[in-house]
């Protein structure tokens, strides 16, 4: 007589639920030691990162303001490892904090300690990242589908387990179809998702790639984007989709291979999105965007160097 399946962990229960299953030990419990399930205080050493972990960029300007909070209050939240054996584990969760404490020079660190096997590890990962931190809509993307695929979940049963609405799930999922270079416009922050959700709707690759350029290069918002997918005339400031553009009163502007690359050779260099803009008589500006006053100081010692 056959058995019924095991139900899998509800994830939408919090990564909590997950950390207290006996179901996810795969090592010997330590749970006699008073180890297993408390806070306790880890060499650093100890710990490797996690592999399933779908963040990718980590900015160097806000691990070092976090890694100046944790000289000053220390690690307020414990990170989450697994135990792998002795005096070895792995991180589940925490590796933002994970990677300030060791820019800080900390030797310890306070962690909770669980056995998890790798899929309930993966999944623990995936969600603690997917509701908790802020990653950009390619990384939560990605994650959507590493856990459809590896751990053979439908939308709808991805979105009860996240509280996610079908529709969000599937707009995410959409953004990898995506041209490369697209994507990681997506990534570095200069277009939106909604710019993206608007671009995936374009006939192919190659319309995708111009309006692309358009929306960089003259700023455009999400409905003037829209309005040009559907045949109306956009006033463009600076270039059309390739090479060129109209001035206000309609004459075209044009820009050189050199101008073009100077304006992503800059945006590359600041990490930041930079608008060139040009007037028929050859006057102009470049616009360099920033998100806060760190971001800004940031820009202004690069600009310095």
């Amino acid at each position: 007589m056959s058995s019924k399946p095991k139900k899998r962990a509800a994830l939408g229960k919090g990564l909590s639920a997950l950390l207290e299953n006996s179901d996810t030990d795969i090592t010997t419990s330590d749970k006699g030691n008073g180890l297993v399930g408390e806070i306790s205080v880890l060499e650093i050493n100890s710990i490797e990162a996690n592999p399933f972990n779908p963040r990718t960029n980590f900015e160097r300007d806000a691990l070092e303001e976090l890694s100046a909070s944790i000289l000053t209050h220390g690690i307020i939240q414990p990170l989450t490892v697994r135990k792998l054996g002795r005096d070895k584990y792995q991180l589940i969760s925490g590796e933002r904090r994970f990677k300030a404490s060791q820019l800080a020079g900390l030797e310890q660190v306070p962690a909770y300690v669980r056995v998890a096997n790798d899929q309930a590890m993966l999944e623990m990962a995936l969600v603690e990242n997917i509701q908790r931190q802020d990653l950009n809509p390619i990384e939560v993307a990605l994650s959507y589908q590493r856990l459809i695929e590896e751990c053979n979940l439908t939308q709808d049963q991805l979105g009860q387990k996240i509280a996610k609405s079908r529709s969000s799930i599937t707009n995410h999922l959409r953004l990898l179809k995506l041209p490369a270079e697209i994507q990681l416009g997506v990534r570095k922050g200069l277009i939106t998702m909604g710019h993206a959700r608007a671009l995936v709707s374009a006939k192919n690759d190659e319309a995708q790639q111009l309006l692309f350029n358009r929306i960089v290069q003259d700023d455009l918002s999400v409905r003037e984007l829209e309005r040009l997918m559907r045949g109306e005339e956009i006033p463009s400031s600076s270039t059309s989709m390739n090479t060129g553009g109209k001035s206000a009163n309609g004459k075209m502007i044009m820009y050189s291979s050199d101008e073009l690359k100077f304006k992503d050779n800059l945006s590359d260099r600041l990490s930041t999105k930079v608008i060139l803009k040009k007037s028929a008589n050859g006057s102009g500006k470049i616009v360099v965007s920033f998100n806060s006053d760190i971001d800004l100081n940031r820009i202004i010692e690069l600009l310095r160097k």
